[in-house]
C-alpha cells in the first residue's frame, strides 16, 4: 500500500451454499477521504461490511490490509477488526434511551471510576470533551431519549471512535447513517461528517440516497452482484451515471404523467382528529396517488393508521366510495378494499421465518381453503403469478422470506396488496432501505396500480420520492395542513421548505 491508503481489501471472495455474495473484491480507501460504498441490495456490500467486522469470514485466498498489517481475510475477527483501527455504527445506533449521554459513551469503553465507585465527575467531564470533539448537540446528563436524530448518530460514532490512538485514525464505516432522518438533519450529519473529513478521518458511507453521496463522498465504489465494477471520483458522476454504474446498463428515467385535472373522490377526509392529528381535511381521488409530507412527529403516519383502523380515532368524518367510513380495527378497512403497507417490514409487515408464499398469502388465507383442507396448488400458482408480475427475484416461492434482499421482501409485501386491487391503498415510507432500480420498479407498480383506478396515499420520509412519485402532496405541520404543493411547484427542495419553515396553523 501507497502511503495515502489505509485500508485495502484485496482478492476478498465470499460463498455461501449455492450462492457467491463476493468474487474477488479490491478496494482502496485513502486517508481522509469519505468514501461512499454503492449496490443494488443483493450485490455484497453488506457481505462485505460483515467481513471487514470479523462477522463473516471470507473465502480463503483474500487479504485485508489495516492498521500497518496485512490480515488473511478468512482469519479475521472482531477483536483484529478493533485491533486494526475498523469502527462501525450501523443504520440503527444501539443507545440506550433512557441512559444518559455520558452513560452512553461509557457502555462503549467503561466508567471512569475511583476507589470502586463511577466517579461521575470524571465521567461527565469526558463526556464533555466527546461532545465537544465530535460537534453533539447534546450535555453529558441529557437522556439519549432527549437527543434530534442527529445527535444520537453522532453520539454512536463519539462511542466508536473515542479510543483510537490519534484524533482522526482508522476508518468509520457508516451502513446507512442516514435512513431515518429527515432532510435538514441529514444535511446536518452530513456537514458534520464532511468536518471530520478534513480532519483527516477516514469515512466508508454506505447509502441508498445517491444525492447524499453525490453531495458528500470523494470517491465512489460500486459494486454489482458480487464484483466490484469500479470506483469513480464523485466530482464526475451524475445520478444517471451512479446508477448506471450499478446496472450496468443504461437507464431511460422513469416518466410519470401526472394528472391536474379534478377525479371523482375516492376518499373525503373532514376534520379528522387523533393522537398527533388536529382536524386535517383533505380529498383524494380516483387513479391518484397523495403524498403527505411532514417531519418526524408532524402526524403523516398517525393519519394512515387512522384511516387503517390501526389508531383510534378522536373525531372527524370519513366517507370512501361515497359511502360512510369508520374502521374501528384494521380487519374493517380490509374487508372495506383498504389496504396498508406500515413502514418497518421487519416488525410490522411480514412474517420473517415464514415462506415468501405464505407471506402473499397472509392476507387473505381463507380463499385457498377448501373445508378443513388447504389447496397448496392453488396457492402456489398465485404465488408464482404474483412472484413474475412483480419481479420479485428468488429460487422458489417456498424460500425464506428473510432470506431476500431488501429491496425483494418490499416487492412481496406490495404485491400482496396490490395483487387484489385495492379500493385504496395506504403506503408508509413503502421503499425505505431499498435499493435504487427496486425503488423505481416499486414506484412503477404503484403507478400502474393508480392508472387502473387505485386511490393512492403515501407517506414518505424521503421527500425527493414523494416528488417523484406522487400527483399532489399535502404538507403537514403540527398535525395539520399546511400547504398543497402540485405541478411544476413540486419538487423535494419546496417540500422542504414549507415542512421546516411554514407556521402551524392556529386552531
Amino acid at each position: 500500500m501507497d502511503s495515502c491508503t489505509v485500508v485495502r481489501v484485496e482478492n476478498i471472495s465470499k460463498t455461501f451454499p449455492g450462492t457467491r455474495a463476493l468474487d474477488r473484491v479490491t478496494i482502496e480507501l485513502a486517508r481522509g477521504e469519505i468514501h461512499a460504498l454503492l449496490g443494488n441490495n443483493g450485490s455484497g456490500k453488506s457481505t462485505l461490511i460483515k467481513i471487514l467486522a470479523g462477522v463473516h469470514r471470507a473465502d480463503p485466498g483474500g487479504e485485508i490490509h489495516a492498521g500497518g498489517r496485512r490480515f488473511a481475510a478468512d482469519h479475521f475477527t472482531p477483536d483484529l477488526a478493533r485491533s486494526a483501527g475498523l469502527h462501525f455504527v450501523h443504520q440503527n445506533p444501539a443507545l440506550f434511551p433512557m441512559l444518559s449521554v455520558a452513560e452512553n459513551l461509557a457502555l462503549g469503553r467503561g466508567y471512569e471510576t475511583r476507589r470502586g465507585r463511577i466517579d461521575w465527575r470524571r465521567q461527565n467531564a469526558r463526556a464533555a470533551r466527546l461532545i465537544e470533539r465530535f460537534h453533539i448537540r447534546a450535555t453529558p446528563e441529557q437522556p439519549a431519549a432527549l437527543l434530534a436524530p442527529p445527535d444520537r448518530t453522532l453520539v454512536a460514532i463519539a462511542r466508536a471512535l473515542q479510543d483510537q490512538d490519534g484524533e482522526h485514525e482508522g476508518v468509520l464505516i457508516l451502513d446507512e447513517p442516514t435512513s431515518a432522518l429527515a432532510a435538514p438533519e441529514v444535511e446536518r450529519l452530513l456537514s458534520t461528517l464532511r468536518g471530520y473529513a478534513r480532519a483527516g478521518q477516514t469515512i466508508v458511507f454506505v447509502s441508498h440516497r445517491l444525492d447524499e453521496v453525490l453531495g458528500c463522498s470523494d470517491r465512489v465504489s460500486a459494486l454489482r452482484d458480487g464484483r466490484h465494477v469500479g470506483t469513480a471520483n464523485t466530482r464526475d458522476m451524475t445520478e444517471t451515471t451512479l446508477v448506471e454504474m450499478m446496472l450496468g446498463r443504461h437507464v431511460e428515467p422513469l416518466r410519470i404523467h401526472r394528472h391536474g385535472e379534478p377525479r371523482p373522490a375516492a376518499l373525503s377526509v373532514t376534520g379528522l382528529a387523533g393522537p398527533q392529528v388536529n382536524g386535517l381535511s383533505f380529498e383524494l381521488g380516483r387513479g391518484e396517488v397523495l403524498g403527505l409530507a411532514g417531519l418526524l412527529g408532524a402526524g403523516a403516519s398517525n393519519v394512515l393508521r387512522q384511516l387503517f383502523g390501526a389508531e383510534r380515532r378522536a373525531a372527524g368524518e370519513l366517507q370512501l366510495f361515497g359511502q360512510p367510513y369508520a374502521p374501528a380495527a384494521p380487519q374493517e378497512a380490509i374487508a372495506r378494499g383498504v389496504a396498508y403497507v406500515p413502514p418497518d417490514r421487519a416488525i410490522e409487515s411480514s412474517f420473517h421465518g415464514m415462506s415468501v408464499r405464505a407471506n402473499l398469502s397472509a392476507v387473505n388465507i381463507r380463499r385457498y381453503f377448501q373445508g378443513l383442507r388447504l389447496r397448496h396448488d392453488q396457492e402456489h400458482a398465485d404465488a408464482r403469478a404474483a412472484i413474475d408480475r412483480f419481479q420479485i427475484q428468488l429460487a422458489s416461492d417456498r424460500q425464506g422470506f428473510a432470506t431476500l434482499s431488501g429491496g425483494n421482501q418490499q416487492k412481496v409485501i406490495v404485491a400482496r396488496w396490490l395483487r387484489d386491487q385495492p379500493r385504496l391503498l395506504l403506503l408508509d415510507d413503502p421503499t425505505q432501505g431499498v435499493a435504487v432500480h427496486a425503488r423505481r420498479e416499486i414506484h412503477g407498480f404503484l403507478r400502474d396500480a393508480a392508472a387502473r383506478g387505485v386511490a393512492i396515499l403515501v407517506v414518505s420520509s424521503d421527500f425527493e420520492e414523494l416528488a417523484q412519485l406522487c400527483d399532489r402532496v399535502l404538507v403537514i405541520v403540527g398535525g395539520r395542513c399546511a400547504g398543497e404543493v402540485t405541478g411544476d411547484r413540486l419538487s423535494a427542495h419546496q417540500l422542504t421548505e414549507l415542512a421546516h419553515f411554514m407556521p402551524e396553523q392556529s386552531p
